[in-house]
């Protein structure tokens, strides 16, 4: 049947990456093949002991591979910030903006903002705008820079409330999820319109297995919710390798377009990697340009413009 395949990956040699939430699941067989094909790739991860399982599983799997863990935790700007400033040193090719949370129980960020909006969204916004440095440097010495911003198919259901972002008036969580994957995908687009040295493109895995699927359930105490989402998962899902191919396209390929969405070819479900439709509103005027307005703010990071 054909498709774009792992195979199907440049050579990275000299290139640097950086993969948020690479200690499972999508992020880890992104981080993974990323670094099989040659390039050093950082892993950006919140919990130090499930960083370390994932960095001694990589090296097992790929013993040559060049790898640093890193601790981030986006849910605290502080820890962006330090993230940043430890690793935002060196030109850095590739930024994969893949952790994230999916349909928790109403919880809070280090900073206040709602978990899912915070974490999802706010925390790389900020990240690529501390890295942005870094990411302007690999560009003048290699060509454009890729960053890839990992939406969902439930960007579809989404809407910006601008006037209750954190859900403190009304918090449905699977609207909060859909809020905070509909402006991952305007966050590509807009960074893409806005810092011409980049190439940024948004991707998603379709419908595959992870530990997404049972976090809230598992938060909530429902082990009934759990049992039934492994189920599904088991059921119906492709695996998480295979759900890493969307991002790998995005981040390697040399026909990937910017401000572009790519997801499984086989109704945005399963299936090789292709570019795909993305919901009208991701593309709304003015939308992206008020999303980035208020994540400014609310982080308080500002993208410097490019060096005259």
């Amino acid at each position: 049947m054909g498709g774009w395949t792992v195979r199907d990956i440049p050579g990275l040699r000299g290139r640097r990456a950086v993969v948020t939430g690479a200690n499972s699941g999508i992020g880890y067989h992104t981080a993974l093949q990323l670094a099989r094909h040659g390039a050093s790739v950082v892993l950006a991860c919140r919990s130090a002991e499930r960083g370390q399982a994932a960095f001694d599983r990589m090296r097992a799997a790929a013993p040559d591979a060049d790898l640093v863990l890193g601790s981030l935790d986006l849910a605290d700007l502080a820890s962006v910030r330090t993230f940043a400033d430890r690793h935002g040193g060196e030109p850095l090719d590739i930024l994969v903006n893949n952790a994230g949370v999916m349909a928790l129980p109403r919880r809070s960020t280090a900073d206040g903002f709602e978990m899912q909006f915070g974490t999802n969204h706010l925390g790389h916004f900020a990240l690529t705008g501390l890295l942005l440095d870094a990411l302007r440097s690999a560009a003048s010495l290699r060509g454009p820079a890729r960053v890839v911003t990992v939406t969902s198919a439930f960007a579809w259901t989404g809407r910006l409330s601008f006037d209750d972002l954190q859900g403190e008036r009304r918090y449905r969580k699977w609207s909060a999820y859909s809020q905070a994957k509909l402006a991952n995908l305007i966050f590509a687009k807009e960074l893409d319109r806005r810092v011409r040295e980049l190439t940024s493109v948004a991707a998603h895995p379709g419908y595959a297995a992870t530990n997404l699927q049972q976090a809230g359930p598992r938060m909530q105490g429902s082990s009934l919710m759990e049992k039934a989402t492994g189920l599904g998962n088991a059921l119906m899902a492709q695996s998480a390798a295979e759900g890493a191919l969307p991002s790998l396209y995005a981040a390697t390929s040399p026909d990937v377009e910017g401000g572009a969405c790519y997801g499984p070819r086989l109704l945005q479900y399963r299936g090789s990697p292709a570019k795909v439709v993305t919901p009208p509103q991701a593309d709304r005027a003015g939308l992206g340009e008020r999303l980035w307005d208020v994540s400014e703010a609310l982080t308080g990071v500002a993208y410097a413009p490019a060096p005259a």
